[in-house]
């Protein structure tokens, strides 16, 4: 088996909306996909169609060395348990009070066994993720990604099933007491006859994960960016005061008065984005690509992360500069440059909630924290686990701030 790449030229921008435009006219006769250049006219005379079978491929042996013999995924599983033991707990309480109506025991001194294990059952599955996705079937029977991967899961849903039916439990409490029952979400989902156990353990343990390690994730990168940009940092600062006086919580309305605030999270979200990669199914037509041909059901993979680095849509893509994405006149980027939580019907449903929880927390953070980097930890490179994630534990020095008179 080999997995096939469409690997863009530096001359081509990714992505339907980049496309430039190609006349061709096609005559796809059915059952004829296997020879499919030969029934397509090109009226482009300086370029031959091309199929798939033209298109690099990487073969399943260098996958299995890169994974195994140099010992990638060992290396990462342990990175990230060590990594999300630290960076999720604050993200995972406020979630879980919502999600779960309770507290899980993330703030406490001796973190609790079970929360413990969740949260590494995350780390278990997101890292294996990868070569479940990459590695044919068969190797399923012959190697371990796949039993680990399950593992993952399951951790996942076990921990999530003990919170539903405990609060099941007290909901029946007090309806054997003739007492009313109030709650949040997870006691309106438990009271919608509409929705199974089954339907409401699925939903309630998806949300909790997909709420807690992207955010999270974003949130570390955006104080290591900060935390190496001091005039980025102050200028961030200065946009955060500007708004918020004294020791008050930021409002939703008052965030959208924080040009500065929006363009740090866009900057980071462009420099690392939460998911580096993602697929489509093209199910309608067949389509003709920089020169290639495809079928109809192909399954194309974009590298946003590849996208949000092209230095011809991203002047210095290395360089964190929140500026270029304010509103003061200036030459924007293009918009599908970055697009990390996606678009369309197809977008990331969460996105506003996330967004703001967010740029909540990061304004609350740099209002009372100078973040200073830990120079032992060096520069942080990033590894694909699903998620964007770094390489390294990072560790910052939260310095708080001295009060001026204005905010006495």
């Amino acid at each position: 088996m080999a997995v096939h790449f469409a690997v863009s030229s530096a001359e081509r921008r990714i992505g339907f909306g980049f496309l430039r435009h190609m006349t061709v006219a096609t005559d796809i006769r059915r059952g004829a996909v296997d020879n499919a250049a030969a029934s397509v006219t090109v009226q482009d005379s300086h370029r031959k169609l091309k199929t798939v079978a033209d298109l690099p491929e990487i073969k399943t042996f260098r996958m299995l060395y890169t994974l195994i013999f140099k010992g990638y995924l060992n290396r990462m599983h342990e990175l990230q348990v060590q990594r999300d033991t630290t960076a999720i707990f604050l993200l995972l309480l406020r979630i879980s009070s919502i999600l779960f109506e309770t507290r899980i025991g993330c703030l406490e001194k001796e973190i609790p066994a079970e929360t413990q294990n969740f949260i590494n059952s995350i780390a278990q599955m997101f890292t294996y993720s990868m070569p479940v996705v990459f590695l044919p079937n068969w190797t399923r029977n012959y190697l371990p990604f796949w039993q680990w991967y399950i593992n993952g899961w399951e951790g996942i849903f076990k921990f999530g099933k003990k919170m539903i039916d405990m609060k099941m439990e007290a909901i029946q409490k007090r309806l054997d007491a003739n007492q009313e029952v109030a709650g949040e979400y997870l006691t309106y989902l438990l009271s919608n006859v509409k929705m199974s156990s089954k339907d409401v353990y699925g939903n309630i343990s998806e949300l909790l994960l997909a709420g807690v390690n992207t955010t999270s994730n974003t949130m570390l990168w955006a104080l290591y960016l900060l935390s190496r940009d001091p005039e980025a940092q102050e200028a961030l600062y200065q946009d955060v005061t500007r708004v918020l006086k004294g020791d008050g919580i930021p409002t939703a309305q008052e965030v959208n008065s924080m040009p500065y605030l929006k363009a740090v999270m866009k900057e980071t979200l462009r420099m690392y984005p939460v998911v580096p990669m993602n697929s489509r199914l093209i199910a309608e037509n067949d389509v003709v690509i920089g020169g290639h041909f495809f079928p109809k059901k192909t399954t194309f993979t974009l590298c946003h992360y590849a996208i949000s680095h092209d230095k011809k849509v991203f002047p210095e893509p290395q360089k964190f500069k929140p500026d270029r994405w304010l509103r003061d006149g200036r030459t924007r980027p293009n918009p599908f440059g970055s697009i990390p939580f996606g678009y369309g019907v197809r977008g990331c449903v969460g996105r506003r909630i996330a967004e703001l929880e967010m740029h909540l927390a990061l304004a609350r953070l740099i209002k009372l924290f100078e973040i200073r980097p830990d120079p032992t930890v060096g520069e942080v490179r990033s590894l694909n686990r699903t998620v964007l994630v770094p390489d390294r534990q990072v560790n910052l020095h939260f310095v708080e701030r001295q009060k001026t008179s204005s905010e006495q």
